[in-house]
């Protein structure tokens, strides 16, 4: 009978969760969903000296910004649980006691300033230092110690690791999803330990033993494991669960933009742009890094340019909901080698997502920044200008530099434009068309234009230095929509004092 798809995002909460995190869950979460499966979120905190508080909140909440739902696990819950590792701790002394009995791993007593000395003993004779078959022998271990010693030692509580004992000459074999059949020599593994001195398990363990309790089918993570992988097949034979053992796929890393390597926090800060969803302040040091959110993306944007940092759809689409992405993803496409971060691609994602959202939207979400700027614009109003700028603009924070004049009179001129624009003669022919205008009434638009053009035309004036300078005065600079729809929202008596405003300062 063949298992209901479970896959599962584990991460640790030392800190904020990278975008390449998200990127992991998300694949998760859309092979999970196509598969008509589960998606668990467990926190594998076993390493409590790089424990961080609030990592583990900040998780929780950047998942349910980005609308990545969980159907299991922390904050949720489930019949597979507690889904904290370090809930979970008493039950794996079990099964690494069980891989000692059956000889498939040893007690290990060396301390760290004994390992310290024979890395710089290796080092010094220009060779690596690896805990494994050709060193253990020489090493403070139960395989190389007599039984009563060993029994001493434990009855005396002296501290010990419990290392995997990685068996000699021996090929492992699995098949990756996305690399495909992958073999291993044994001679380049070492015996990593499974359960710490301080009672935890390591990753190796505990992931193992989770994966198996929780029912996990398929293990979707990251390339940084693909080393590890042939252990943890092991681990799974050597517990007597080869059987129910999980695929594997080891997904591609984030690149750096401009260069090789994973994208870091420190690429982030030197390129301007965000490596995390959310904005993440460090509770040690209060340095705030930036998010995705508070940069001004879309949640569904972001999802969109994750989707396809290493994967495609098999066509030219591009812009995929998440609904879209279900449907359309598979494992089978996701590429082996990395994908390269690109900030102006994920501006033009965001950009195209504020032109899907409705201009009462993405007036909502602009209506803060006037308040704070001391502007209390009537909705119908500021939806308005959404609707004529909003073509211009990546993020709703972009909406004010493109219409800041449609809210504020200009309190300078760009010394740019006057000089190039202003000439003599300039200001009597735009209080003539300052009168014109008064005169309208009522004021209608199109008959505004219509008679401002007839008097350029009469005086054979040019219609761009005229019509520059009416845009000058009633902007401060010559840039912004239409200049007639811009009188025609600003209100005839409006523009007319802006231009006689800029007559007379001008012309001083």
């Amino acid at each position: 009978m063949e298992r209901k798809v479970r896959v599962r995002f584990a991460p640790s909460p030392t800190g904020p969760l990278h975008i390449g995190g998200v990127r992991t869950a998300l694949y998760n979460y859309l092979f999970a969903k196509q598969h008509g499966g589960d998606l668990l979120l467990r926190i594998e905190d076993t390493d409590q000296t790089r424990f961080v508080p609030g990592a583990e909140q900040y998780i929780i909440e950047a998942f349910e910004w980005l609308n990545i739902k969980f159907d299991e696990g922390v904050g949720i819950g489930g019949d597979c649980g507690p889904y904290r590792q370090s809930e979970r701790k008493p039950m794996y002394k079990q099964y690494a006691d069980y891989l000692v009995e059956n000889g498939h791993a040893y007690y290990a007593f060396d301390t760290a300033e004994e390992l310290d000395k024979y890395r710089k003993q290796c080092e010094a004779e220009k060779k690596t230092f690896q805990y494994d078959a050709s060193t253990r022998m020489g090493l403070k271990n139960s395989l190389a110690m007599p039984e009563e010693e060993v029994k001493k030692l434990l009855n005396d509580g002296t501290p010990y690791v419990i290392r995997i004992k990685i068996p000699e000459g021996e090929t492992v074999e699995l098949d990756d999803m996305i690399r495909g059949h992958v073999k291993v020599q044994t001679s380049v593994l070492d015996d990593k330990v499974l359960f710490k001195s301080d009672g935890m398990p390591t990753y190796h363990l505990a992931n193992i033993v989770d994966d198996h309790l929780m029912r996990i089918t398929h293990v979707i993570r990251g390339e940084e494991w693909l080393p590890s992988a042939p252990m943890h097949v092991l681990l799974y034979r050597y517990l007597g669960w080869a059987d129910t053992m999980p695929q594997f796929a080891h997904l591609p890393l984030l690149l750096k933009p401009d260069g090789n390597g994973k994208l870091s926090k420190r690429d982030g800060d030197r390129l301007g742009f965000p490596v995390f969803p959310l904005q993440w302040t460090d509770p040690k040091t209060g340095d705030i890094s930036s998010g995705y959110r508070e940069t001004g993306y879309f949640p569904e944007a972001v999802v969109n340019i994750l989707a396809l940092l290493g994967w495609n759809p098999g066509n030219d689409e591009e812009l995929l909901s998440m609904d879209d992405l279900i449907r359309l993803f598979s494992v089978e496409h996701i590429s082996k080698s990395g994908a390269k971060f690109d900030l102006e691609k994920a501006k033009w994602f965001n950009h195209q997502y504020l032109q899907r959202h409705s201009n009462e939207e993405i007036a909502k979400l602009f209506l803060p920044e006037l308040k704070q700027r001391g502007i209390n614009a009537d909705f119908a109003y500021v939806e308005n200008v959404v609707s004529k700028v909003k073509e211009r603009a990546n993020f709703v924070s972009d909406l004010w530099k493109n219409s800041y004049y449609l809210f504020e009179a200009p309190t300078s001129y760009s010394e740019q434009a006057v000089k190039k624009r202003w000439k003599d003669g300039t200001a009597a022919h735009l209080t003539n068309i300052a009168d014109m205008l008064e005169a309208l009434t009522p004021f209608d638009r199109q008959q505004a234009h219509d008679q401002t053009m007839d008097y350029i035309t009469s005086h054979e004036l040019g219609v761009g230095q005229i019509m520059n300078c009416i845009r000058l005065s009633i902007v401060g600079d010559t840039v912004g929509i239409d200049l007639f729809e811009m009188i025609d929202m600003l209100g005839k008596d409006e523009s007319i004092k802006r231009i006689r405003k800029a007559i007379e300062t001008i012309n001083r």
